[in-house]
């Protein structure tokens, strides 16, 4: 059976709205019921570029272009600078954008989307952040990564703030279509909108990221403009610092904070926190094994990406995936303490960028800190540190440089300490 379908008969007799959207209130049945797009030149197999939001013409777009056997590459317009790179790197056949459907002609082939083809089966490209290069085009096979959604699981009524370019928004979108659950989509992603549209909605879960967790600290709207109707706030797709943690906790002691963790490589990876208020997990769930080599997380998952389209498999011959991410283990939970790529080393003294940032952002008025290693001649590396004061105070600089050599040993110490912005992606990670 077809996904619309198959969506239309569990939504049949649901009274409640499935979206919240700028354009209002909208069951599911008015959402597949209308017609947005003459969709009569995609044929099967065809790359298809889909560049929406979550709004009810990208979803259903989405739905129909999965029922036609398509590979889809969702895209969002924060990232259109990029969208040539990623057309070429996905071999997009389409794009669809607003009400225009345009064919991109090329003979580019891969043996990956050629799999796919021959099976008859939908595809979905997802693109890395590309913080430590280009993005990489990364292929699923659709009609396996859906199945994980026909088994009923509890849904609340949920902002989705991830964006649809992403697996976690993706993800928060399908679990709530194929169970019958409310979504709200936002018109911006400010703190301040975000708060209101909770409120405004009666929001129980907001999945975000742990850079928006801090911006909201510091904003100084919290804990008085949380709506009681808040359950679960999910973070994700970077690391948590402890004292960001410890102060959201404090501040907000009736909502539950739950990690969640996944790359695009390995599909949806199932995660339980030791505690709301502790950074170690347990990672595991149906079809994933984990293991430890080095102090890094490895991971084998049966959900995982047929591959890159544009870079070398990154799994071993026994089909471990090396996340990079350094971890300390405690009774089968892991905290990931930092990414090998931050390991910075100064005069044979090795530690992680993490550890000068959890002490920046103790200093008051730090509103976001990011540690790096760069290239010194005499020590090999060095500390450069880039710190964010808040909306509301300038950070005292001989105060804060005190503060740092009362707290740091002398090789941790940045020689180099630059005020400013620290740089946020569309996905509001650090970049």
């Amino acid at each position: 059976m077809k996904i619309l379908n198959k969506l239309k008969e569990r939504w049949q007799g649901i009274d409640y709205p499935f979206l919240i959207h700028s354009t209002g209130e909208l069951r599911f049945s008015e959402i597949a019921e209308q017609e947005f797009l003459d969709m009569s030149d995609i044929k099967k197999g065809d790359v298809v570029a889909l560049v929406g939001d979550f709004d009810p013409k990208s979803i259903l777009t989405l739905l129909l272009l999965i029922d036609k056997n398509i590979i889809l590459v969702p895209l969002t317009k924060e990232t259109q600078s990029q969208h040539e790179y990623f057309f070429k790197s996905a071999l997009v056949d389409i794009v669809i954008e607003g009400n225009s459907v345009k064919r991109i002609e090329h003979e580019a082939k891969h043996e990956f989307v050629e799999k796919l083809r021959s099976k008859e089966h939908a595809g979905l490209v997802l693109f890395s952040t590309g913080t430590t290069g280009r993005p990489k085009a990364i292929l699923h096979d659709l009609t396996v990564f859906l199945k994980r959604f026909e088994t009923p699981r509890p849904t609340l009524k949920t902002l989705n703030f991830l964006l649809f370019d992403h697996i976690g928004g993706l993800n928060t979108l399908l679990h709530t279509l194929f169970n019958k659950g409310t979504v709200v989509a936002p018109k911006s992603r400010s703190v301040e909108h975000i708060l209101e549209t909770c409120k405004e909605h009666q929001i129980e879960v907001l999945p975000t990221t742990p850079t928006f967790l801090r911006m909201m600290l510091m904003s100084g709207l919290i804990p008085d403009s949380i709506t009681e109707s808040l359950k679960i706030i999910t973070y994700g797709t970077e690391r948590m610092d402890q004292p960001t943690l410890d102060a959201l906790c404090k501040l907000l002691p009736n909502i539950d904070f739950r990690q969640t963790f996944g790359m695009s490589e390995l599909g949806i990876v199932r995660v339980k926190s030791e505690a709301r208020n502790s950074l170690f997990m347990r990672v595991g769930g149906e079809g994933i094994e984990t293991r430890v080599v080095d102090s890094v997380l490895e991971i084998r998952s049966k959900m995982r990406m047929l591959g890159y389209l544009n870079a070398e498999s990154p799994f071993n011959e026994d089909g471990w995936y090396n996340t990079k991410d350094i971890v300390e283990v405690r009774n089968g939970y892991y905290r990931i303490t930092g990414r090998t790529s931050e390991v910075i080393n100064v005069g044979g003294l090795k530690f992680m960028a993490s550890e000068v940032e959890r002490v920046a952002l103790q200093f008051e008025d730090v509103e976001l800190a990011k540690a790096e290693g760069k290239s010194n001649p005499i020590t090999g590396e060095h500390v450069e540190l880039t710190v964010q004061s808040t909306l509301h105070n300038d950070i005292d600089k001989d105060n804060f440089k005190a503060y740092l050599s009362s707290q740091l040993p002398n090789h941790m110490l940045p020689k180099r300490i630059k005020f400013s912005s620290v740089s946020v992606g569309h996905r509001y990670k650090r970049n």
